[in-house]
């Protein structure tokens, strides 16, 4: 995915101003800003769902907006903030929903997608839940339902709003292991939004830093998950610890 002189606003607050920058496979980018710089916003003009102001994003070599939208919905999966469910629905009839681009003019499931769907669910350690209404849930039970449809829509570009939200430590870790094992193992490219320095630090290659202002810094997480950067970015001072081998973020200080 390429995004060239992509702005965004809100009203007449800017958010992005000009950002460019291309997302390759295999590479996982994690969007990090305070609330309100536009991370939401990014991730959903990126998914199609929204216009930006100005720019182009621009999916296999083809402006976004030309997609068609089951095609398009082949080629990404987007994960959203929230859950809302006002209807009554079994957890495998929501990961199943996501097989929908892959039907063509079938009208039911076959074996092959309810397969993959209970695969999908026992990745994500909710199999167990599969025959139970969605609305009973926990919000983490819930939280990793929807997480079993973006992987059972099989999409080689995956965006993620905060998908350890509401996870509990053991499953914040194992989504976060599985985020890297499909861009390791599977060439997905992933772009996600995270509160979490420690576990996006654990698996991103790339990072964008929203500056609240429309300034932006991108690339390499090595040279963007820098302290005095994440620092400026979230508006109190970062200190990183290296603890057996591991990069460790913590705030210090008092907040600028």
């Amino acid at each position: 995915m390429q995004l060239s002189a992509l702005t965004l606003a809100v009203r007449s607050r800017a958010l992005v101003n000009d950002i460019s920058l291309t997302m390759r496979p295999g590479e996982c980018w994690c969007l990090i800003g305070r609330n309100g710089a536009g991370k939401s916003t990014l991730l959903r003009t990126m998914a199609g769902l929204r216009e930006p102001e100005r720019g182009e994003i621009r999916l296999l070599g083809r402006p976004l907006r030309q997609w068609p939208l089951l095609e398009l919905a082949r080629q990404r999966a987007f994960l959203a903030q929230g859950r809302n469910d006002p209807f009554s629905y079994r957890a495998i009839d929501t990961v199943l929903a996501a097989r929908h681009p892959y039907q063509d003019t079938r009208y039911w499931d076959d074996d092959a997608d309810v397969a993959l769907a209970m695969s999908a669910l026992r990745e994500l350690d909710v199999a167990h839940l599969a025959g139970q209404d969605v609305r009973t849930l926990s919000g983490g039970e819930r939280q990793r339902v929807a997480m079993a449809a973006v992987l059972a829509q099989d999409t080689p570009l995956l965006l993620l709003d905060e998908p350890t939200g509401a996870l509990d430590l053991a499953h914040q870790v194992a989504v976060t292991r599985l985020i890297g094992r499909l861009c390791h193992e599977q060439g997905k490219t992933v772009a996600l939004v995270s509160h979490d320095l420690n576990l996006s630090h654990a698996v991103a290659t790339h990072a964008v830093l929203l500056m609240g202002d429309g300034g932006w810094r991108a690339g390499a997480v090595e040279d963007i998950m820098q302290a005095g950067l994440l620092g400026e970015c979230l508006g109190y001072p970062i200190d990183i610890v290296r603890h057996h081998g591991r990069t460790v973020f913590i705030p210090s200080g008092e907040p600028r």
